[in-house]
């Protein structure tokens, strides 16, 4: 009999099969569940209210993918890329470097912005690439690679190193508790201090090695032969993805 207490996974692979309401399918597996596990009403909707706040910043994440892709559909591509077109004298790893700081400043508070798939891939790449078309009057597809590759590795520095100098974060408490046994006690305003001159001078390097970069790529891309890939061509494609 203690396997009718698995009826919640029958009805949620019934359900996707038949395509059914997802929100619905699984909360009906959920009632069904508790209701054969013998589960008092009042603490099957506390477990559900406990579980819903403890995976809230999950749930934030999923309402912000939606959010971009409804954007990224209506347009938000070609705006980014035309409002690069209009600063003639920025380049793609400018744009890069300005992103790395915002998202160096932000992430010190604890505000992602999405991640690559929520900012980088709809906002940032296509100015990136509006820019480098102002510089090197073309991208090939071997210059957006490079452009992907940075816009990316911005990301990471970026957060990484920024998301330490918020006090409280899980990194901070990890690091704090690491020293607690190894003997040392420290405050997580101490580790966000240390942290801050670590976190600017990675930055910097970054965005100093991406100018580098970038400047080199560009002076490939004017060069090569065969037409490039403009701004608009990657938004008409992420609009019928």
């Amino acid at each position: 009999m203690e396997l009718i207490k698995l009826i919640g996974i029958v009805i949620v692979v019934i359900g996707f099969a038949l395509k059914l309401d997802s929100i619905l399918v699984i909360m009906i597996a959920a009632v069904a569940t508790a209701l054969v596990s013998g589960l008092d009403p009042v603490v099957f909707l506390q477990t559900l209210g406990d579980s819903f706040v403890s995976n809230r910043s999950m749930l934030i994440f999923i309402i912000v993918m939606v959010v971009t892709g409804t954007l990224e559909r209506n347009g938000l591509k070609q705006a980014a890329a035309a409002l690069m077109r209009k600063v003639k004298s920025a380049s793609a790893g400018v744009v890069i470097g300005i992103y790395g700081i915002f998202r160096l400043v932000f992430a010190a508070f604890n505000v992602s912005f999405g991640g690559v798939a929520g900012f980088v891939r709809p906002i940032v790449m296509p100015m990136a690439v509006a820019a480098g078309e102002n510089r090197a009057g073309k991208v090939t597809d071997r210059y957006l690679e490079h452009m992907k590759g940075m816009a990316s590795g911005m990301e990471n520095v970026a957060w990484f190193f920024g998301q330490m100098l918020f006090v409280g974060t899980s990194g901070a408490l990890l690091v704090q508790g690491t020293l607690r046994d190894l003997g040392y006690e420290t405050e997580l305003i101490d580790l966000m201090t240390v942290q801050i001159p670590i976190a600017v001078i990675a930055t910097a390097v970054t965005i100093g090695f991406y100018l580098l970069l970038d400047r080199a790529y560009a002076k490939q891309s004017a060069q090569a032969e065969g037409p490039g890939v403009s701004a608009e061509s990657i938004a008409d494609d992420a609009k019928g993805e």
